[in-house]
This record gives structure tokens, C-alpha cells and sequence, in this order.
């Protein structure tokens, strides 16, 4: 075999692995789901070596999609740290074997604080699996490693089971984008989710004219403007707009007599508006669905705020 035929296998071999789970999951997983959803404190999840590695994944997966949930090492319950484990949480506890030593002697101190425990291991015979309240079988056939010893099938098996628990609490939730914006402030996901109207409007220098106003005149507000559009208002209040397109829409229809018509000739006379307070993503769903390339930003009594534009929802 190539070197690059040995990776395929190996890739091939963790795929298997994971089909192999779905005739695995069971009613466990589903009171195990429930168990969580029902949790009033914290999910903490434990593991030692490799489960512990992939256990601190499925915890930052968990917090991320509205689960409270930490990592901790059994290691460091035994210097003081079960202090942060209250009867309120619920102990996800993975170990391929299920018979680890460091986890084994860390879970009479979780039974007897009376935490419920989501056991996960590839031995449904195991000391983790009896005692666990339910347990999620994730063995595997084989590894992909050649000697069949290095964690990488079973690995891969049980982070995809810690996926699985997060998106299945995620659709018990209604877990929405906005949510994850909250536990993503500083992704462009979260900018997006988060960020409003108000955040990138521009609101100087308006290019802004009376609806009587001759297209001559407005030509010229427009484009010292650099919105491509204008705003008409009377006594302060929006009265309609035009555009680049409007404009020159006007000059083929009229030529010559183009600058004998006013504004109110063409304008339109219910533009689309915002609030302040509307969301980007909303803003760029109203651009999409009218294909139009700039919005107003409006008070409640119909003032112009400022203007939003394509290229200011670029964030």
C-alpha cells in the first residue's frame, strides 16, 4: 500500500466504527438526553489519558450549545476539586475499557453525592457501565491503528456520541442561531447574530431633499451622497426615496425633458425601514427577498436615522 492508501484506510476504518454505533444507541441515550434536559446544575464530564482529551471536547461542544457544562481530571478530585460538584449536576464518565483505576476510584465519591452518572465505554460489562445511572455503549470492531492499540476508532466513536447528546439537546431546546451567537460573541457568527442596525448605519451627511426638488438638483445631493439613493422628507418626516436605478430608469423614459420633473415624479413612497435595534441578519434577509441594496434606519415616528447599505453588513 501507498502512504497515502494507508490514511484512506485509516479514514475508511473510523467510518465504520461510526455506523457501527447506530444500532448501539438505545433507550439510554434517549433518558440520558432527558436526564440532562432536566439537570438544574452543571454537566461535568471526566475522563483520563485520550477519553480525557476527547471528554474536554465534548464539554466545550456542550457549553457551546446551551448545555453548562466543565471538564475535570479524576486526578484533581482527589486534591480538592470535588468541591465544585454539587447533588444538582450530572457526570458524563468516559473510559474505553471501562474499568480505568484513576476514574474507577472517583466514582463512589459521585455515588455517594448522589450525582447521576452518564457512563461511556466500549464494555457494557464493565464496573463504569454497572455503575453508571445509564450508559452508552461505544465500542468499536477494531481500531484503525495497524497493532489495533492506538485510541483512534474508539476516539472518534465517542466523540461523535458526545456530538450526537449535543445536537439531540440542541433540537429538545429549539436551540436557535441567536442562542449560539450568545455563547459565540467573538465569531463573525455571533457579530452577525448580535450586531444591529444602529452598530453600522451611517448617520452623517444624509443625502436628504424635498420631494419638489428637481432631478437636476437631486442628481447631484445624490451622488455627493455616495449611498446611491436619497431621501425625501417632509417637516422631517420620510416622505420617499430614490435611487441610482430610479434616476436613470427617469432619463431613459424622459431625455431631454428629465430635468423639467421633480422627485416626487419618481420616488418611492414606502421605502423599506428598520429600527435600531433590527439585526443585521434580518436587515440582509429584507435586501434578499426585495433585491434591494440599502435600507433606511427609522425612529417610531418616521425619522430618518440613518442608512444601512450591502457593503456596511459586510462584518
Amino acid at each position: 500500500m501507498t502512504t497515502r492508501e494507508y490514511g484512506i484506510q485509516a479514514i475508511k476504518d473510523e467510518a465504520e466504527a461510526l455506523l457501527e454505533l447506530i444500532p448501539k444507541m438505545d433507550e439510554n441515550f434517549d433518558r440520558a438526553v432527558d436526564l440532562i434536559l432536566q439537570c438544574k446544575g452543571k454537566v461535568v464530564v471526566t475522563g483520563v489519558g485520550k477519553s480525557g482529551h476527547i471528554g474536554a471536547k465534548i464539554a466545550a461542544t456542550l457549553s457551546s450549545t446551551g448545555t453548562p457544562s466543565f471538564f475535570i481530571n479524576p486526578l484533581d478530585v482527589f486534591h480538592g476539586d470535588l468541591g465544585v460538584m454539587t447533588s444538582d449536576d450530572v457526570v458524563i464518565a468516559i473510559s474505553n475499557s471501562g474499568q480505568t483505576d484513576e476514574l474507577l476510584r472517583f466514582i463512589p465519591m459521585v455515588l455517594h453525592t448522589k450525582i447521576p452518572i452518564i457512563g461511556m465505554s466500549g464494555n457494557p460489562k464493565s464496573l463504569l457501565a454497572k455503575y453508571s445511572t445509564y450508559h452508552l455503549y461505544v465500542g468499536v470492531s477494531k481500531e484503525a491503528c495497524p497493532l489495533n492499540l492506538a485510541p483512534t476508532s474508539s476516539t472518534t466513536a465517542t466523540l461523535a456520541m458526545g456530538d450526537a447528546l449535543a445536537i439531540a439537546l440542541m433540537q429538545k431546546r429549539n436551540f436557535r442561531p441567536q442562542d449560539f451567537a450568545h455563547f459565540h460573541p467573538g465569531g463573525e457568527l455571533g457579530k452577525r447574530l448580535l450586531t444591529t442596525a444602529q452598530d453600522v448605519m451611517r448617520a452623517d451627511e444624509l443625502p436628504v431633499f424635498a420631494p419638489e426638488t428637481l432631478l437636476g438638483t437631486a442628481i447631484m445631493l445624490v451622488s455627493e451622497g455616495k449611498l446611491g439613493l436619497g431621501v425625501a422628507q417632509v417637516d422631517g418626516k420620510i416622505a420617499g426615496l430614490i435611487t441610482d436605478g430610479d434616476i436613470r430608469r427617469a432619463i431613459e423614459r424622459w431625455q431631454a425633458d428629465f430635468f423639467n420633473h421633480t422627485v416626487s415624479d419618481i420616488m418611492t413612497r414606502k421605502p423599506k425601514t428598520v429600527s435600531l435595534e433590527t439585526k443585521i441578519t434580518e436587515i440582509q434577509r429584507i435586501m434578499q427577498e426585495y433585491k434591494i441594496h440599502s435600507v433606511l434606519v427609522v425612529s417610531d415616528d418616521n425619522r430618518l436615522l440613518g442608512v444601512v447599505d450591502h457593503y456596511s453588513c459586510m462584518i
